[in-house]
């Protein structure tokens, strides 16, 4: 029996290394390109929409960031004050703006049927719009907690022309200072990873499809063929249903790692990484329990049973779980480089994978004790129908979450 189970898990990892879009690498890396004579005269306009709702302690360097880009081209910020309860509006009011570039909107209450992050996004969207009414240029989806480098919109907007991109999207840095990030933190990343394998997202005969929300840099013409932000409206993790709207489009995507974006966000103790897995964990598998029992399953088979074999089991079972447990621990490793930890750190997966399972089902215990999703002091307790429920990797083992920001 056990030798069966530790084949099984074997099996499922030969799987995984070798045909799974090599989802443990370390990922492609967007870096600055060198720059273009007379680019000025080529550079299309861009729009960057960031919606905030009570980002006070975050917005000044955000925004600054952003004001200060060395875009050739046409650059324009909105930002869509959504609703906050702090001093978000009035310190981005207050933000110099040599260049005049950025406009300040005040949010309304949304609509019946959207998520408030959507429903201030397509607020934002319809403001640039309004200013510039021709489909041209691109739209920069981005978080009010995210700093980016000068050269950050530039580089965006180069690969989209290079590689004829409708959508370029970045894992931004994250914050890994505390302990729980350092032990945390790096995971979300993996474990994101083998979700959305970064090269069957960028493969246009693939049906995955991914985004980060952190940066999403997306033609205006794409925009309005897939129906706009509209298109979007009531889902709760709206990056990838962006992004599989665009793929299904026929667009083509690029998913990568940024060196020039990073989120300044932090998570100082376990509980606000619970939080933010638990916020639209069940959400991911789609408020389904048999999903939720099958990520359970092959959580533990993949991540917990090699380990618990390798210690505890004997004979050729204790052999097959080790050599298990000695991939899983590999595959983990280029993760941590390039977060700078130790390569100590991928001993504690089992437990990591257990931590996150456990935020999984309390997802799952908040939705059916109608707490839904809660974000900013608003609560979700379903998606609207069929809106960002879209199955965007049929090819794939039920896993975990995504998260939201704003």
């Amino acid at each position: 029996m056990l030798l069966g189970l530790a084949i099984f898990s074997a099996l499922i990892w030969v799987g995984l290394i070798f045909f799974h879009g090599k989802f443990w690498q370390g990922g492609p890396i967007l870096r600055p390109a060198p720059p273009t004579p007379n680019v000025a005269d080529i550079a299309p306009e861009v729009t960057v929409v960031i919606p905030a709702r009570d980002e006070a302690e975050a917005i000044e360097t955000a925004l600054s960031s952003l004001l200060t880009q060395d875009y050739p081209g046409k650059l324009s910020l909105i930002l869509v004050n959504d609703r906050s309860e702090d001093e978000t509006g009035a310190l981005a009011r207050a933000l110099p703006d040599p260049l005049n570039r950025l406009t300040v909107l005040d949010g309304a209450d949304p609509a019946p049927g959207w998520s408030g992050k959507l429903w201030a996004v397509s607020q934002g969207v319809a403001e640039a719009n309004r200013q510039s009414p021709a489909q041209n240029g691109y739209v920069l989806l981005t978080d009010a907690d995210i700093v980016h480098a000068p050269a950050h919109i530039s580089t965006l907007v180069a690969k989209a022309q290079t590689d004829a991109l409708h959508m370029v999207s970045e894992m931004v840095e994250l914050q890994c200072e505390s302990l729980a990030e350092r032990a945390l933190v790096p995971a979300f990343v993996f474990f994101f990873a083998l979700l959305y394998p970064f090269a069957k997202v960028n493969n246009p005969a693939s049906r995955t499809a991914g985004a980060a929300g952190g940066t999403i840099l997306l033609r205006r013409d794409t925009l309005a063929e897939i129906g706009g932000i509209e298109a979007l409206r009531g889902a709760l993790i709206d990056d990838c249903t962006l992004a599989t709207c665009v793929k299904q489009a026929g667009g083509r995507l690029y998913l990568g790692h940024s060196c020039l974006a990073k989120s300044i966000r932090p998570y100082p103790n376990a509980q606000d990484v619970w939080n933010m897995i638990a916020r639209t964990a069940y959400v991911q598998l789609h408020f389904s329990p048999i999903l939720l029992v099958l990520t359970v399953i092959a959580m533990g088979v993949v991540w917990v049973m090699p380990s618990l074999l390798a210690v505890f089991g004997h004979g050729p079972a204790r052999w097959v779980g080790l050599v298990t447990w000695a991939v899983s621990v590999a595959s983990f490793l280029p993760t941590l480089r390039r977060f700078r930890l130790s390569p100590l750190w991928a001993l504690t997966l089992p437990f990591v994978a257990v931590f996150y399972t456990a935020a999984t089902i309390g997802s799952a215990i908040n939705h059916y004790r109608g707490r839904g999703v809660v974000w900013k002091n608003r609560a979700y307790r379903e998606a609207i129908p069929n809106a960002g429920r879209v199955d965007v990797q049929a090819d794939q083992e039920p896993h975990h979450q995504k998260t939201q920001s704003n």
